[in-house]
């Protein structure tokens, strides 16, 4: 099948997720320094790192298909939480959570004949993990890579009691976004 973007990740997640809508693609991931600015919210802060991550990568491929990039936050209250350095800081996240309602920021960044970005915010609300829990969780090997030590879509899925908007977008990618923005460059789905 012949690629219809670039997509500015090496996120497997964020892979089926195209899969899913039957967008073809070719993967050429980028490496960017993805720590916040001084002072920048959530919402400034995915977005940005987005944006850069797709021009990094038209810059580098000097392409003719549109790239795709980008980025997800876990944020409980102003506190970006990224993916955890080593087991204690993955603990340590999943103990923040327990029993609290967090957000997840998922930023898109589409550059084609324009540039096209789009956010989706969800609320996800743990229920009281227990110490037992949290350690097994880590012992499964899931939180190593993950925005705020947890998959929604795996394992992590039992901490989450409620979920208020996009459960793509808390995967990584959310689709209705990302679908809209395809179709705003031409690019047609479902093929």
């Amino acid at each position: 099948m012949t690629a219809q973007i670039i997509l500015a990740s090496a996120s497997p997640r964020r892979q089926e997720l195209l899969d899913q809508i039957k967008v073809a693609y070719r993967v050429n991931p980028v490496d960017l320094d993805e720590t916040p600015l001084p002072n920048e919210t959530p919402l400034d802060y995915v977005q940005r790192l987005a944006a850069e991550k797709s021009a990094a990568c038209l810059a580098q491929l000097g392409d003719s298909l549109p790239v795709l990039a980008a980025d997800t936050a876990v944020v409980l209250g102003d506190l970006i939480m990224g993916k955890p350095k080593d087991r204690e800081d993955a603990l340590a996240m999943l103990r923040q959570l327990s029993g609290k309602m967090h957000r997840v920021y998922s930023a898109i960044s589409l550059r084609g004949r324009e540039h096209g970005q789009a956010v989706s915010i969800t609320e996800v609300t743990f229920r009281v993990l227990t110490e037992c829990e949290i350690a097994a969780y880590w012992q499964s090997g899931e939180p190593v890579d993950k925005a705020g030590s947890y998959a929604i879509q795996g394992i992590g899925g039992v901490f989450v009691e409620s979920i208020s908007g996009s459960f793509s977008g808390v995967v990584g990618l959310p689709l209705f976004e990302t679908a809209d923005l395809l179709s705003r460059q031409g690019i047609g789905l479902f093929k």
